[in-house]
Protein backbone atom coordinates (compact mmCIF):
# COMPACT_ATOMS: atom_id res chain seq x y z
CA UNK A 1 0.00 0.00 0.00
CA UNK A 2 1.72 3.68 -1.03
CA UNK A 3 2.13 6.13 1.89
CA UNK A 4 -0.22 8.95 1.86
CA UNK A 5 1.24 12.02 2.61
CA UNK A 6 -1.72 14.36 4.16
CA UNK A 7 -1.71 17.79 2.69
CA UNK A 8 -1.45 20.78 5.55
CA UNK A 9 -3.96 21.28 7.62
CA UNK A 10 -6.85 23.29 5.93
CA UNK A 11 -8.11 26.05 8.18
CA UNK A 12 -10.36 28.96 7.30
CA UNK A 13 -10.23 32.58 8.52
CA UNK A 14 -12.54 33.76 10.99
CA UNK A 15 -15.71 35.29 9.05
CA UNK A 16 -16.61 38.51 9.12
CA UNK A 17 -18.62 39.67 12.26
CA UNK A 18 -22.50 40.02 10.92
CA UNK A 19 -23.14 43.39 8.53
CA UNK A 20 -24.79 45.26 11.88
CA UNK A 21 -22.59 48.48 12.84
CA UNK A 22 -23.01 47.70 16.13
CA UNK A 23 -22.19 44.38 15.92
CA UNK A 24 -18.95 44.55 14.00
CA UNK A 25 -17.48 46.16 16.77
CA UNK A 26 -17.85 45.15 19.75
CA UNK A 27 -14.70 47.07 21.74
CA UNK A 28 -17.30 50.00 20.71
CA UNK A 29 -20.04 48.38 22.57
CA UNK A 30 -17.82 47.52 25.24
CA UNK A 31 -16.91 51.38 25.27
CA UNK A 32 -20.24 52.52 25.39
CA UNK A 33 -20.97 50.00 28.41
CA UNK A 34 -18.69 51.61 30.61
CA UNK A 35 -20.45 55.43 30.49
CA UNK A 36 -24.26 53.61 30.75
CA UNK A 37 -22.97 51.95 33.99
CA UNK A 38 -21.21 54.59 35.43
CA UNK A 39 -24.44 56.61 34.43
CA UNK A 40 -26.64 54.14 36.30
CA UNK A 41 -24.15 54.21 39.46
CA UNK A 42 -24.89 57.78 39.61
CA UNK A 43 -28.88 57.60 39.51
CA UNK A 44 -28.54 54.41 42.32
CA UNK A 45 -26.09 56.55 44.21
CA UNK A 46 -28.54 59.50 44.18
CA UNK A 47 -31.79 57.12 44.90
CA UNK A 48 -30.10 55.29 48.56
CA UNK A 49 -29.39 59.12 49.47
CA UNK A 50 -32.71 60.45 49.03
CA UNK A 51 -34.13 57.18 51.06
CA UNK A 52 -31.32 55.97 53.39
CA UNK A 53 -33.08 52.51 52.26
CA UNK A 54 -30.50 49.54 52.84
CA UNK A 55 -31.94 47.25 50.28
CA UNK A 56 -31.20 50.58 47.27
CA UNK A 57 -28.00 51.15 48.81
CA UNK A 58 -26.82 47.15 48.18
CA UNK A 59 -28.51 47.85 44.36
CA UNK A 60 -26.09 50.83 44.07
CA UNK A 61 -23.63 48.74 45.23
CA UNK A 62 -24.11 46.05 42.62
CA UNK A 63 -23.49 48.97 40.45
CA UNK A 64 -19.74 49.81 41.11
CA UNK A 65 -19.34 46.21 40.05
CA UNK A 66 -20.94 47.15 36.88
CA UNK A 67 -18.72 49.91 36.30
CA UNK A 68 -15.68 47.56 36.96
CA UNK A 69 -17.47 45.11 34.93
CA UNK A 70 -17.79 47.01 31.90
CA UNK A 71 -14.18 48.44 32.20
CA UNK A 72 -13.01 44.45 32.27
CA UNK A 73 -14.74 43.60 29.17
CA UNK A 74 -13.17 46.76 27.50
CA UNK A 75 -9.93 46.07 28.09
CA UNK A 76 -10.67 41.79 27.49
CA UNK A 77 -12.55 42.56 23.91
CA UNK A 78 -9.62 45.22 22.61
CA UNK A 79 -6.82 42.32 24.09
CA UNK A 80 -8.58 39.42 22.13
CA UNK A 81 -8.97 41.65 18.50
CA UNK A 82 -5.61 42.04 18.01
CA UNK A 83 -4.14 39.41 15.62
CA UNK A 84 -2.28 36.27 16.35
CA UNK A 85 1.40 36.54 16.79
CA UNK A 86 4.77 34.29 17.04
CA UNK A 87 3.78 34.00 21.15
CA UNK A 88 0.09 33.64 20.67
CA UNK A 89 -0.19 32.04 17.28
CA UNK A 90 -4.18 30.69 18.14
CA UNK A 91 -4.26 34.67 18.63
CA UNK A 92 -5.93 36.22 22.14
CA UNK A 93 -9.73 35.50 22.30
CA UNK A 94 -9.37 33.63 25.65
CA UNK A 95 -8.48 37.15 27.23
CA UNK A 96 -12.39 37.63 26.89
CA UNK A 97 -12.74 34.47 29.33
CA UNK A 98 -10.35 35.92 31.67
CA UNK A 99 -12.53 39.33 32.04
CA UNK A 100 -15.68 36.58 32.57
CA UNK A 101 -13.58 34.76 35.43
CA UNK A 102 -12.37 38.55 37.04
CA UNK A 103 -15.99 39.87 37.10
CA UNK A 104 -17.66 36.63 38.74
CA UNK A 105 -15.34 37.25 41.65
CA UNK A 106 -16.59 40.86 41.87
CA UNK A 107 -20.04 39.34 41.74
CA UNK A 108 -19.62 37.68 44.91
CA UNK A 109 -17.60 40.57 47.30
CA UNK A 110 -20.18 42.86 46.19
CA UNK A 111 -22.56 40.17 47.59
CA UNK A 112 -20.47 39.82 50.38
CA UNK A 113 -20.10 43.47 51.50
CA UNK A 114 -24.35 43.87 50.89
CA UNK A 115 -24.53 40.90 53.60
CA UNK A 116 -21.88 43.37 55.74
CA UNK A 117 -24.54 45.66 55.62
CA UNK A 118 -27.89 43.83 55.92
CA UNK A 119 -27.53 41.73 58.63
CA UNK A 120 -27.29 44.14 61.28
CA UNK A 121 -29.98 46.27 60.04
CA UNK A 122 -32.32 43.15 60.83
CA UNK A 123 -32.45 43.67 64.34
CA UNK A 124 -32.63 47.66 63.93
CA UNK A 125 -34.53 48.36 60.67
CA UNK A 126 -35.64 51.88 60.28
CA UNK A 127 -37.85 53.75 58.27
CA UNK A 128 -37.41 54.75 54.91
CA UNK A 129 -37.24 58.28 53.90
CA UNK A 130 -38.71 60.04 50.92
CA UNK A 131 -39.27 57.11 49.08
CA UNK A 132 -41.45 57.68 46.33
CA UNK A 133 -38.79 60.39 44.56
CA UNK A 134 -35.62 57.84 45.22
CA UNK A 135 -37.80 54.80 44.17
CA UNK A 136 -38.07 56.61 40.76
CA UNK A 137 -34.88 57.77 40.30
CA UNK A 138 -33.71 54.13 40.61
CA UNK A 139 -36.84 52.99 38.33
CA UNK A 140 -35.20 55.15 35.76
CA UNK A 141 -31.60 53.75 36.12
CA UNK A 142 -33.13 50.01 35.86
CA UNK A 143 -35.20 50.90 32.28
CA UNK A 144 -31.49 51.80 31.54
CA UNK A 145 -30.05 48.88 32.29
CA UNK A 146 -32.83 46.77 31.04
CA UNK A 147 -32.62 48.43 27.60
CA UNK A 148 -28.67 48.10 27.39
CA UNK A 149 -28.95 44.63 28.93
CA UNK A 150 -30.60 43.46 25.90
CA UNK A 151 -28.40 45.38 23.31
CA UNK A 152 -25.68 43.73 25.07
CA UNK A 153 -26.72 39.89 25.17
CA UNK A 154 -27.68 40.55 21.39
CA UNK A 155 -24.72 42.11 20.27
CA UNK A 156 -22.82 39.47 22.31
CA UNK A 157 -24.66 36.25 20.73
CA UNK A 158 -24.70 38.09 17.12
CA UNK A 159 -20.63 38.46 17.60
CA UNK A 160 -20.37 35.51 19.72
CA UNK A 161 -18.65 37.39 22.43
CA UNK A 162 -18.05 35.91 25.52
CA UNK A 163 -17.52 38.63 27.25
CA UNK A 164 -20.30 41.05 25.79
CA UNK A 165 -22.79 38.19 26.75
CA UNK A 166 -21.54 37.76 30.41
CA UNK A 167 -22.00 41.37 31.07
CA UNK A 168 -25.12 41.21 29.68
CA UNK A 169 -26.24 38.65 31.87
CA UNK A 170 -24.93 40.84 34.96
CA UNK A 171 -26.67 43.78 33.87
CA UNK A 172 -29.72 41.40 32.97
CA UNK A 173 -29.50 40.14 36.94
CA UNK A 174 -29.54 43.71 38.34
CA UNK A 175 -32.51 44.52 36.77
CA UNK A 176 -33.84 41.76 38.22
CA UNK A 177 -32.73 42.92 41.42
CA UNK A 178 -33.61 46.41 41.56
CA UNK A 179 -37.05 45.44 40.34
CA UNK A 180 -37.33 43.09 43.21
CA UNK A 181 -36.12 45.90 45.21
CA UNK A 182 -38.41 48.33 44.25
CA UNK A 183 -41.28 46.16 44.90
CA UNK A 184 -39.88 45.52 48.70
CA UNK A 185 -38.89 49.29 49.38
CA UNK A 186 -42.86 49.98 48.40
CA UNK A 187 -44.40 47.43 50.48
CA UNK A 188 -42.34 48.46 53.73
CA UNK A 189 -43.71 52.23 53.34
CA UNK A 190 -47.21 50.92 52.53
CA UNK A 191 -47.59 48.07 55.29
CA UNK A 192 -44.85 49.89 58.39
CA UNK A 193 -43.02 46.46 57.74
CA UNK A 194 -39.23 48.20 57.67
CA UNK A 195 -37.59 45.10 58.49
CA UNK A 196 -38.42 44.09 54.65
CA UNK A 197 -36.15 46.57 53.42
CA UNK A 198 -32.81 44.71 55.31
CA UNK A 199 -34.73 41.76 53.89
CA UNK A 200 -34.44 42.53 50.81
CA UNK A 201 -30.68 43.29 50.41
CA UNK A 202 -30.33 39.99 51.72
CA UNK A 203 -32.10 38.40 49.10
CA UNK A 204 -30.58 40.51 46.75
CA UNK A 205 -27.11 39.17 47.88
CA UNK A 206 -27.97 36.04 47.24
CA UNK A 207 -29.28 36.77 43.79
CA UNK A 208 -25.88 38.30 43.22
CA UNK A 209 -23.93 35.07 44.92
CA UNK A 210 -25.86 32.72 41.94
CA UNK A 211 -25.52 34.85 39.26
CA UNK A 212 -21.71 34.92 40.22
CA UNK A 213 -21.26 31.40 40.15
CA UNK A 214 -23.03 30.51 36.95
CA UNK A 215 -20.49 33.23 35.37
CA UNK A 216 -17.76 31.55 37.07
CA UNK A 217 -18.64 28.37 35.64
CA UNK A 218 -19.24 29.44 32.19
CA UNK A 219 -16.01 30.95 32.04
CA UNK A 220 -14.08 28.52 33.56
CA UNK A 221 -15.43 25.59 31.29
CA UNK A 222 -14.28 27.88 28.05
CA UNK A 223 -10.70 28.59 30.03
CA UNK A 224 -11.03 24.54 30.03
CA UNK A 225 -11.28 24.27 26.35
CA UNK A 226 -15.04 23.08 26.65
CA UNK A 227 -16.46 21.34 23.29
CA UNK A 228 -19.64 22.69 21.97
CA UNK A 229 -22.90 22.00 23.69
CA UNK A 230 -24.38 18.60 22.33
CA UNK A 231 -27.02 19.87 19.58
CA UNK A 232 -24.41 21.79 18.04
CA UNK A 233 -22.04 18.21 18.02
CA UNK A 234 -25.12 16.40 16.07
CA UNK A 235 -25.15 19.15 13.50
CA UNK A 236 -21.62 18.75 13.13
CA UNK A 237 -21.64 14.88 13.11
CA UNK A 238 -24.40 15.14 10.76
CA UNK A 239 -23.79 17.93 8.22
CA UNK A 240 -19.92 16.18 8.24
CA UNK A 241 -21.65 12.42 7.22
CA UNK A 242 -23.57 14.11 4.57
CA UNK A 243 -20.91 15.68 2.78
CA UNK A 244 -17.96 13.75 3.29
CA UNK A 245 -19.18 11.75 0.10
CA UNK A 246 -15.72 9.80 -1.48
CA UNK A 247 -14.08 9.72 2.02
CA UNK A 248 -14.28 6.46 3.98
CA UNK A 249 -14.45 7.53 7.95
CA UNK A 250 -14.12 10.39 10.34
CA UNK A 251 -12.67 10.07 13.23
CA UNK A 252 -11.29 11.61 16.48
CA UNK A 253 -14.15 14.86 15.95
CA UNK A 254 -12.86 17.32 18.72
CA UNK A 255 -14.04 21.23 19.21
CA UNK A 256 -13.49 23.89 21.88
CA UNK A 257 -14.05 27.53 22.13
CA UNK A 258 -11.53 30.41 22.12
CA UNK A 259 -13.39 33.17 22.86
CA UNK A 260 -15.06 34.21 19.80
CA UNK A 261 -13.73 31.54 17.69
CA UNK A 262 -14.83 28.05 18.15
CA UNK A 263 -11.97 25.35 16.22
CA UNK A 264 -13.23 22.27 14.99
CA UNK A 265 -10.53 18.96 14.21
CA UNK A 266 -10.82 15.73 12.78
CA UNK A 267 -9.22 13.17 11.05
CA UNK A 268 -10.65 12.07 7.31
CA UNK A 269 -10.02 8.72 5.83
CA UNK A 270 -9.80 7.80 2.11
CA UNK A 271 -8.83 5.29 0.16
CA UNK A 272 -5.07 4.99 -0.23
CA UNK A 273 -5.11 6.06 -4.07
CA UNK A 274 -6.99 8.82 -4.28
CA UNK A 275 -4.88 11.63 -5.50
CA UNK A 276 -3.95 15.16 -3.18
CA UNK A 277 -6.38 17.27 -5.28
CA UNK A 278 -9.45 14.95 -4.59
CA UNK A 279 -8.87 14.49 -0.95
CA UNK A 280 -8.38 18.36 -0.86
CA UNK A 281 -11.61 18.66 -3.02
CA UNK A 282 -13.89 16.57 -0.04
CA UNK A 283 -12.02 18.87 2.91
CA UNK A 284 -13.16 22.45 0.95
CA UNK A 285 -16.61 20.69 0.85
CA UNK A 286 -16.25 19.49 4.73
CA UNK A 287 -14.83 22.91 5.58
CA UNK A 288 -18.25 25.17 3.96
CA UNK A 289 -20.54 22.65 6.19
CA UNK A 290 -18.86 23.17 9.23
CA UNK A 291 -19.12 27.13 8.88
CA UNK A 292 -23.29 26.47 7.69
CA UNK A 293 -23.29 25.27 11.48
CA UNK A 294 -20.79 27.74 13.33
CA UNK A 295 -20.00 30.65 11.74
CA UNK A 296 -16.18 31.91 12.34
CA UNK A 297 -15.42 27.89 13.02
CA UNK A 298 -11.29 27.30 12.47
CA UNK A 299 -11.15 23.90 11.21
CA UNK A 300 -8.77 21.36 10.87
CA UNK A 301 -8.73 18.22 8.62
CA UNK A 302 -6.44 15.85 8.56
CA UNK A 303 -5.90 13.48 5.73
CA UNK A 304 -5.14 10.01 6.27
CA UNK A 305 -5.12 6.41 4.38
CA UNK A 306 -7.17 3.59 4.52
CA UNK A 307 -4.94 1.64 6.71
CA UNK A 308 -5.94 3.97 9.34
CA UNK A 309 -9.39 3.74 9.45
CA UNK A 310 -10.44 2.96 13.00
CA UNK A 311 -14.15 1.92 12.06
CA UNK A 312 -15.72 4.53 14.59
CA UNK A 313 -16.42 7.71 14.37
CA UNK A 314 -18.63 9.44 12.04
CA UNK A 315 -20.48 7.88 9.67
CA UNK A 316 -20.03 8.38 5.73
CA UNK A 317 -23.48 8.76 4.05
Amino acid sequence: MPVFVAPNPVSLPLMSAPSSPAAASPVRVAAIGVGVALLVLGLKFLAYRLTGSVALFSDALESIINVVSAGGALLALWVAARPADASHPYGHTKAEYLSAVVEGVLIVLAALSILRVAVPELSHPRAVDAPWLGLGVNMGASVINLVWANVLLRIGQASRSPALIADGKHVMSDVVTSVGVLIGVVLARLTGWHILDPLLALLVALNILWSGWGLLSSSVGGLMDAGVDPHTDAQLRRVISEEATGALEIHDLRTRHSGQVTFVEFHLVVPSEMTVRDAHTICDRLEDAVQGVIAGANVTIHVEPQDQAKHCGVLVV
